[in-house]
């Protein structure tokens, strides 16, 4: 559990306990704290939350952006454009997509036969700033021997960044160049390239300020066409 995970929860905690009521949200949140840390993911993402299935119950679930009010009487508060279900919010297990950074809490209310329901269970997840992207476009596609391309990079995520660029040739050879210090002006960053042979180009990793991103960016081929043979030349007799 990181530090900043660790101060929000110790202020929730001191919040929460100032108040009767919600003493048993807090017995709850304590009891779960051990397993927080697990509820960690990033901007956009989407993630599966669930309990076990227990014979002949039912279960609704909801989201709060607001940590301080008493779940057991309070509904869901967590507007659509910071997270929203997909799918539904009913059944064992729901997905929700997460679209702003943050702390929200979630609840499922376990439901009988009858429709009644005496127990519930909470949860709180933590949204981490989106990881960073990379977008390849080469220009031109393709190119005789020995002439230049320009491939540009395009970022997603918050400045400085850093890159690792694999570049494999046609014959399936391999190398990969490190670029560090990319500043927001540098966004796209512009790299010139003259390969020998065709070459293909990906992103194999990317570092912003709030992450690294193992899976970023497409893959660009550059096509390279060998120079002619050299022929003699014959001039025609006037």
């Amino acid at each position: 559990m990181d530090l900043e995970f660790k101060t929000y929860i110790l202020k929730k905690f001191l919040y929460i306990a100032r108040y009767r009521a919600l003493a048993v949200l807090l017995l709850l949140l304590l009891a779960l704290a051990p397993a927080m840390a697990q509820n960690v993911v990033y901007q956009g993402q989407t993630s599966t939350l669930a309990v076990v299935q227990q014979p002949g119950e039912t279960y609704d679930w909801e989201l709060y952006n607001d940590g301080t009010v008493n779940f057991a009487t309070v509904p869901g508060n967590c507007p659509a454009t910071s997270a929203t279900f997909v799918g539904g919010s009913i059944g064992a297990s729901v997905n929700v997509q997460w679209l702003k950074p943050g702390f929200y809490f979630f609840k499922v209310n376990a439901r009988n036969i009858t429709g009644c329901s005496n127990n519930i269970k909470i949860g709180i997840m933590e949204v981490k700033e989106a990881l960073p992207t990379a977008v390849l476009e080469v220009n031109p596609g393709d190119i005789c021997e020995g002439a230049w391309a320009e491939l540009e990079v395009t970022f997603t995520g918050t400045e400085s960044w850093s890159f690792k660029l694999e570049m494999k040739d046609s014959a399936g050879n391999s190398t990969v160049k490190q670029y560090s210090g990319i500043q927001g002006t540098n966004n796209p960053y512009k790299i010139p390239i003259n390969p020998l042979a065709t070459t293909t180009y990906t992103v194999i990793e990317v570092v912003d300020k709030y992450g690294t991103q193992k899976n970023p960016s497409n893959s660009v081929k550059l096509t390279v066409h060998p120079l002619p043979q050299k022929t003699p030349i014959y001039l025609k007799k006037p």
